[in-house]
């Protein structure tokens, strides 16, 4: 998004406040930070909700962000504590109501190119059932496994969004892909 030459970056401009330049980064992020968003939750609605508050709390922190850092990875930060906040937030809704269970998350559409419905079948349970693993991943898990599957982020770059180690990343994704494999195919019992 940075601009060449000696003009002022994007990402200068809407730091000293210029709505038109943080248009301009909202509409370079948002299709992507939606797809993140709508893994981490789950929930279509909801992630629309959430990444419109990350980009509401985006605007207000602009006077703090460092330009000459990416905007991306400084949003994506914003947006991983928009979900914990959603989840934290879902938690307390569910224990108010008595419900102890985790909702299961509608499964993704499945593309044009329909195989027959044996196939289709399968592959929405499968769909479905790797949601529900998910949802039942601790998000200090689920952030960095969605950061580094979904959006191909390098570990360095997951460490700064979440503000950790790039050790404690690669750690935490092989939890997570140990986690998902137990919950997707669990042990046999003799």
């Amino acid at each position: 998004m940075r601009t060449t030459g000696s003009a002022e970056s994007v990402e200068s401009r809407a730091a000293r406040g210029d709505r038109a330049a943080f248009a301009q980064l909202v509409g370079a992020t948002k299709a992507g930070l939606y797809r993140f968003v709508r893994r981490y939750i789950g929930d279509a609605d909801e992630a629309l909700d959430v990444v419109q508050e990350a980009y509401a709390a985006a605007w207000f922190a602009m006077g703090r962000y460092d330009p000459s850092r990416p905007f991306d990875t400084w949003l994506r930060t914003i947006a991983v504590n928009k979900c914990r906040d959603w989840g934290r937030r879902r938690s307390v809704r569910r224990m108010v109501r008595g419900i102890i269970s985790l909702d299961a998350p509608e499964a993704m559409a499945v593309g044009d190119d329909t195989p027959g419905q044996d196939a289709q079948l399968d592959d929405r349970r499968r769909l479905e059932a790797l949601n529900r693993a998910l949802s039942r991943l601790p998000a200090t898990l689920k952030a960095p496994l969605l950061l580094a599957t979904l959006e191909a982020r390098p570990h360095a770059e997951i460490a700064t969004i979440l503000g950790i180690t790039p050790k404690a990343v690669e750690t935490r994704i092989a939890r997570a892909r140990r986690f998902l494999a137990t919950q997707l195919d669990p042990p046999q019992t003799s």
